[in-house]
C-alpha cells in the first residue's frame, strides 16, 4: 500500500513537468497525454524497482522518448491514404512477359538452378548478391548461371536478342 502512495504521490508532483515534456517531444495534446499514460502505466509496473534508485523521473523520461521513437518509426512506415484506389497497379512489363506462354515453356526447360537465377533477378527483382544468398551460391556463379541462361533463352528464341533488362 505504501507503495502505491508513493507512486501516486509521484504522479501528483511531477505529472504536469511530465505532460510539458511529452508535449515538446510530440508536439501534440493528445499524443503528449498518451505518452504520458503509457510511460506512467509502465512505471507502475515497474515502481517497486525504480524507486530504489535515485531518479524515477529519468525512468520515466527515458521511457518516453523510446515510446515516442518506437510510435514515430511505426508511423513512417504507414502510407495512408484517403481514397481506395478504383484499380489495382498494373506492371505492362510484367504483363507482357505473363502472356508469353512461349517464353514461360523455355524457362521451364532451363536447368533449375539458371530457371531460378532469372527469375529471381529479372521477375522478383533481386540483386546478384540477394540471388546468391538465396541460393547457396556465390554472386560470380549467379553471373555465369544468368548468362548462360540467358545464351540457351536467345538461341531457343531463333537468335533473336532477349532483352531481358528491359522486361
Amino acid at each position: 500500500m505504501e507503495q502505491a502512495a508513493e507512486f501516486d504521490e509521484f504522479v501528483r508532483v511531477r505529472g504536469a513537468a511530465l505532460y510539458r515534456y511529452a508535449f515538446v517531444l510530440t508536439g501534440n495534446a493528445d499524443d503528449a497525454a498518451d505518452l504520458v499514460q503509457e510511460a506512467l502505466a509502465r512505471l507502475g509496473d515497474a515502481w517497486h524497482r525504480v524507486q530504489r534508485k535515485d531518479d524515477p523521473e529519468g525512468y520515466v523520461r527515458t521511457c518516453m522518448v523510446r515510446l515516442h521513437i518506437s510510435w514515430w518509426r511505426r508511423r513512417r512506415r504507414e502510407h495512408l491514404s484517403a481514397s481506395v484506389p478504383e484499380e489495382g497497379y498494373t506492371d505492362a512489363g510484367v504483363d507482357r512477359v505473363d502472356a508469353d506462354i512461349g517464353l514461360w515453356r523455355e524457362l521451364a526447360e532451363l536447368p533449375a538452378r539458371q530457371r531460378a537465377v532469372l527469375v529471381l533477378r529479372y521477375y522478383e527483382d533481386l540483386s546478384d548478391g540477394e540471388i546468391a544468398k538465396i541460393l547457396g551460391i556465390s554472386t560470380g556463379t549467379v553471373r555465369s548461371q544468368a548468362a548462360r541462361a540467358l545464351e540457351k533463352l536467345r538461341i531457343r528464341r531463333g537468335g533473336a536478342a532477349l532483352e531481358a533488362e528491359k522486361v
